[in-house]
């Protein structure tokens, strides 16, 4: 009976202890970093026309490993405000035109809008600090949790007048996030 009291007496207690999970960890034993949240807008507020470290790692991945052509990308600085002027954009080289390379875009898109096996939606677009992909006149913005909405580029009244470039037909845009351009996100710093 004592035991018994004990433990009740225990209980409330060991009902608001926190439970600590173990981290994740790789399939080689390695832990895996915490995930990021996802990324919010972050519009260039500075001028670096060199792609970063970042954006071009993974531009190079992205060429490496799935195809297609381009790469990180850098403008100079002056006009409209753009991801390029700041070094956290990737234009990727792929035709909307052409079944290989829609092939390839959706592989992609598959593979970073994915859930991890930790339950982690969209978990490599969020450990990559994608913020938004453009493709194929579509957006995949991180702040709807890349949920998938048509694009019409500001620059163009319609579709029909908007040259394939501005439609995204004839190249998957990514924008990173300052931490993902600067390869300071867990797919750089542990995963990559």
């Amino acid at each position: 009976m004592r035991k018994l009291l004990t433990i009740l007496a225990l209980l409330p207690a060991l009902l608001l202890t926190p439970v600590l999970l173990p981290q994740a960890a790789y399939a080689d034993g390695s832990e895996a970093a915490p995930i990021e949240d996802y990324a919010s807008y972050e519009p260039q507020t500075t001028c670096h026309p060199k792609p970063r470290a970042g954006t071009v790692a993974l531009a190079e991945w992205l060429t490496s490993e799935l195809g297609g052509g381009g790469g990180a990308t850098g403008r100079a600085c002056g006009g409209g405000a753009s991801e390029h002027k700041d070094g956290r954009a990737i234009d990727w080289t792929l035709d909307a035109k052409d079944k290989a390379d829609r092939k390839t875009a959706k592989a992609f898109l598959k593979l970073v809008f994915a859930t991890d096996d930790q339950g982690n939606t969209h978990a490599l677009a969020r450990r990559m600090g994608i913020m938004y992909v453009i493709w194929n006149d579509h957006m995949y913005s991180a702040w709807d949790q890349f949920e998938r909405e048509g694009y019409l580029s500001s620059s163009c009244k319609t579709r029909k007048k908007c040259s394939k470039t501005l439609r995204h037909r004839d190249h998957v845009h990514i924008s990173l996030s300052m931490a993902g351009a600067k390869g300071k996100t867990s797919w750089f710093t542990t995963a990559g």
